[in-house]
């Protein structure tokens, strides 16, 4: 195999694992357009959201719920389609918020749930 074959196999290689690990360590996410609706479970935390769209706005509603007794919370994390960002978090096991965010200029977010 040439030097130049072993450099690229490598690289590629490494780029595939490194992509891999990268999704095995992401939570739940839900890249949509309005309109849609996801009601993710990790362990530690629920969530359930939808988004509607009127106009060139999209809003995103739901509730995000702490499962377990731990110092952590649970965390949905929104990422508009215009690079708006919002999070709503719920600590304490048993605790659930309910979050209603609108962002203009787009039609489209990515919702994830996650531990933190």
């Amino acid at each position: 195999m040439s030097a130049v074959r072993k450099t690229l196999t490598s690289a590629l290689s490494a780029a595939v694992l490194a992509g891999g690990l990268a999704v095995a360590a992401a939570g739940p996410a839900s890249a949509a357009t309005c309109p849609s609706s996801a009601a993710p479970v990790i362990d530690g935390a629920r969530a359930a959201w939808s988004l509607r769209c009127s106009g060139n706005k999209v809003t995103v509603s739901g509730w995000v719920e702490d499962t377990r007794a731990d110092t952590k919370c649970a965390v949905v994390r929104v990422n508009a389609g215009n690079g708006g960002y919002k999070t709503k978090s719920a600590c304490g096991s048993g605790v659930r918020e309910q979050f209603s965010y609108t962002f203009g200029g787009t039609r489209s977010a990515q919702v994830r749930l996650a531990i933190a």
